[in-house]
C-alpha cells in the first residue's frame, strides 16, 4: 500500500477502551480500516493511539473578504451593518490580484490546520463579478489540496440591489456551485419572502443547492427561515437547503420555535451556526441582560435537524480575529450553546466535520474503505480532548499524500530545580 496509518483511534471510539485500527491507503482512496493490518506500506505513520479524524469542514465562510481587516478602516461599532457598509466602500477598490493573494494565503492556513473543505459565499452585487472570477481561479488552484465550494451571495439584497438577480445567474453560469440569499436585508418582510421564493425556484430549475443567510438579526419577528422551509417543501428541495446564522431564533418565543423546528425537520432544511461571529455581532444594541445571538443548536439537534458550525469571517470588516482553526469554532460553539454533556461535546466536533460534510454534499468523505484518503492526525485521544486542547494537527493527509505536519506540543518544566522536558501527553 502507498500509506498506512498504524494504531489510530477513530472519532467513533471511546478513549482507552476501543482497540486502535490501521488505515490502509492506496492511491487517493482508503482501502482498509482494521486492527493490525497485515500489509506493509511504502510510507507508514504510527498514530500511537491518537485520534485520526476526517478533515475539518467549514460550512460557512466569506473568502472574498478574508484578511482585508482595516480596509478601508476598522469596524468601530463592531456591528453587522457597519461591516456591510465597510465592505460596500471597499468593493470598488478591489483587484483580482489582491483577492486571489489573500484567499490563497487563507487556504494555506486552512490546510495546515486540517481544514480541507470550505463553503465560501462570494458577493455578486458588483456587476463586474470581479470577486467571482477571483475565487473561481482560487478554486482551480487549490483543488489538489482543498475542496472549495462557492455560493452566489447577493450581499446587498436580491431585490434591493439593482441587477443582483441577473448577476447571480451569471455567477452560476460561470461555475459557482450554490444559490445564496439574504432575505432579512431586503427593504420589507414581503420582499424578503419574495426573494426566497425566486431563489428557491431558480435553484430547483437548475438542480442546485441553496444556502441563505437567514434572519441574521436580533429581531424575533425576522422569520424568513419559515418561508425557506415552506419553499423547500413545495419545490422538493429536501436535503439540499441550509439556513445560515438563524440568530433571530435566539430571541423568538418558545411557542413559535416549537412550531418552527418541526417545519424545518419536515423540509429537510439544515442549519449552519457561526459561533464566533454570531456572539460578536449580535446583541450590540442591548444593555443588560445582553443577548449573545447564536441560534438554538441543542434544540435543533434534538429535533433531528442537521447542524454545522462555520467560521464565517477571519480578519475582515466583521471580525478582527480568526485563524482557520475549526477546533476554535467548535470550542466556542460548545460553550455558547452550553453543550457540555459527553454526547453534546462530541456533537460539537461533528458540527465541524461529518455534519458539515453532509450539508455540503461532499463525495467520499469519512474514514472508511472506498472513501477518499483525507484525514487529520490530532495530538489528542478523542474528539472531546481535541476540542479542549485545540489539539495540534500532527499530520494532514489529502488524497493519500501528507500535505502538512506539526510537531507535538512540549513544555519545559522545572521540577525541584531540575529542568525537565515533558511531553504534554504524559499529563493528560
Amino acid at each position: 500500500m502507498d500509506l498506512i496509518i498504524r494504531r489510530a483511534a477513530l472519532t467513533t471510539h471511546v478513549a482507552l477502551r476501543d482497540e486502535p485500527v490501521d488505515i490502509g491507503i492506496d492511491g487517493q482512496r482508503i482501502v482498509a480500516v482494521e486492527p493490525r493490518l497485515a500489509a506493509t506500506g511504502r510510507e507508514e505513520i504510527d498514530a500511537a493511539g491518537l485520534l485520526v479524524a476526517p478533515p475539518f469542514v467549514d460550512a460557512h465562510f466569506h473568502m472574498d473578504a478574508t484578511l482585508s481587516y482595516g480596509l478601508p478602516r476598522v469596524n468601530a461599532s463592531g456591528t453587522l451593518l457597519e461591516g456591510i457598509a465597510l465592505w460596500g466602500e471597499l468593493k470598488p477598490h478591489l483587484t483580482q490580484e489582491a483577492l486571489i493573494e489573500r484567499a490563497l494565503q487563507y487556504c494555506d492556513w486552512a490546510v495546515a490546520r486540517g481544514l480541507l473543505a470550505i463553503r465560501s459565499h462570494v458577493d455578486v452585487c458588483d456587476a463586474r463579478l470581479l470577486a467571482v472570477e477571483a475565487l473561481l481561479e482560487v478554486k482551480r488552484r487549490v483543488a489538489p489540496y482543498l475542496d472549495l465550494q462557492l455560493v452566489a451571495f447577493p450581499q446587498d439584497g436580491l431585490l434591493r440591489s439593482l441587477g443582483a438577480f441577473d448577476n447571480l445567474k451569471r455567477a452560476i453560469e460561470m461555475g459557482v456551485d450554490v444559490v445564496g440569499g439574504i432575505p432579512h436585508f431586503e427593504r420589507t418582510m414581503a420582499d424578503g419572502a419574495e426573494s426566497v421564493r425566486l431563489l428557491c425556484e431558480f435553484a430547483a430549475e437548475r438542480g442546485l443547492r441553496v444556502d441563505m443567510h437567514c434572519d441574521e438579526s436580533d429581531d424575533p419577528m425576522s422569520r424568513h427561515i419559515e418561508t425557506l422551509a415552506a419553499q423547500t417543501h413545495r419545490l422538493g428541495l429536501q436535503g439540499r437547503v441550509a439556513g445560515s446564522h438563524l440568530t433571530s431564533m435566539h430571541s423568538m418565543d418558545n411557542y413559535y420555535v416549537s412550531k418552527l423546528l418541526p417545519l424545518m425537520r419536515e423540509a429537510g432544511v439544515a442549519a449552519i451556526a457561526n459561533p464566533l461571529i454570531n456572539i460578536t455581532l449580535q446583541g450590540r444594541s442591548d444593555t443588560y441582560p445582553k443577548r449573545r445571538g447564536m441560534t438554538r443548536v441543542p434544540e435543533m439537534l434534538a429535533a433531528g435537524i442537521d447542524v454545522a458550525f462555520g467560521h464565517d469571517c477571519v480578519m475582515d470588516p466583521w471580525y478582527s480575529l480568526g485563524s482557520a482553526d475549526m477546533l476554535e469554532v467548535a470550542h466556542m460553539g460548545l460553550h455558547v450553546a452550553q453543550m457540555t454533556g459527553v454526547d453534546a461535546m462530541r456533537a460539537s466536533f461533528d458540527a465541524v466535520t461529518v455534519n458539515a460534510a453532509k450539508i455540503l454534499g461532499l463525495d467520499g468523505y469519512g474514514i472508511a474503505p472506498g472513501g477518499y484518503a483525507d484525514c487529520v492526525l490530532l495530538d489528542a485521544r478523542d474528539p472531546i480532548e481535541a476540542i479542549r486542547l485545540r489539539a495540534a494537527r500532527l499530520a494532514v493527509v489529502r488524497r493519500g499524500a501528507v500535505v502538512a505536519r506539526t510537531p507535538a506540543a512540549r513544555a519545559t518544566l522545572s521540577l525541584e530545580g531540575r529542568p525537565a522536558e515533558v511531553d504534554f501527553k504524559l499529563y493528560r
